[in-house]
């Protein structure tokens, strides 16, 4: 290698080094990031019992929620109409995923079912569908933490469904550990409030019943059910 060469090797090398600094120097700087999840981490033997031959199954599809904390990271009312995004405090999974991993863990303990979406079933075992649109997902800090959702529960393969709203509002201490609790508490009432109308639905009779939302809910009444045709095993209705 000449002289030449090796000295402008030298001298791109000499201008690299800056870069390579003020990089490693920012990434030491940067705030660590903190991940929150709605499941409730539950380990005891009771939560990590199985069902054996339950008497019905339960599908809970994914979950709506608002666009505008469909993300991430965490989304804090700063204001009625002004909200801030916390880049460094995120979901561990999206709050759509969150809620609905939550929601399955709880009411399978619940109702001592198996939640078998995605999954095919044997057409002899009834199946209750829990839909859930969040309308609000509002989280403020040192305040509360608030879910507004519609939910449904639709005996699969027959016209039986009862549509009902939960409002949830728990206050909650300052942190952001504090206010993912609070969502939390949130959602665990929410799937009690479902767990008592699968469980009404369950026991209403085959034809001309009708059921009425938890009283701690809003909504019409259950609409009667109705006979219809058993499909394949493994399907959907």
């Amino acid at each position: 290698m000449t002289s030449a060469r090796v000295t402008r090797t030298m001298r791109v090398a000499a201008l690299a080094l800056p870069a390579v600094l003020l990089s490693a120097l920012a990434a030491c700087s940067s705030p660590p990031s903190h991940f929150y999840t709605l499941s409730s981490g539950d380990t005891s033997p009771d939560a990590l019992r199985t069902a054996s031959n339950p008497s019905f199954l339960i599908e809970v599809p994914p979950v709506d929620v608002p666009p505008q904390v469909a993300k991430n990271q965490l989304v804090v009312q700063t204001g009625p109409t002004q909200v801030q995004v916390l880049e460094q405090e995120r979901w561990a999974s999206l709050p759509g995923d969150e809620i609905r991993r939550a929601l399955s863990s709880s009411l399978t303990q619940q109702l001592g079912t198996i939640d078998v979406y995605g999954t095919p079933y044997p057409d002899r075992v009834p199946v209750y569908r829990v839909s859930v649109n969040v309308q609000r997902f509002e989280s403020w800090p040192g305040s509360r933490a608030l879910i507004d959702a519609v939910w449904s529960v639709r005996a699969v393969r027959t016209q039986a469904v009862l549509t009902c709203r939960s409002v949830v509002s728990e206050a909650v201490a300052g942190g952001y550990d504090a206010l993912a609790g609070g969502h939390r508490r949130a959602v665990q009432q929410i799937s009690t409030e479902i767990a008592a109308a699968v469980r009404n639905l369950a026991a209403a009779p085959a034809r001309g019943a009708v059921v009425t939302c938890p009283a701690s809910t809003t909504g019409p009444a259950a609409s009667p059910s109705a006979s219809a045709p058993a499909s394949n095993a493994g399907t959907k209705g």
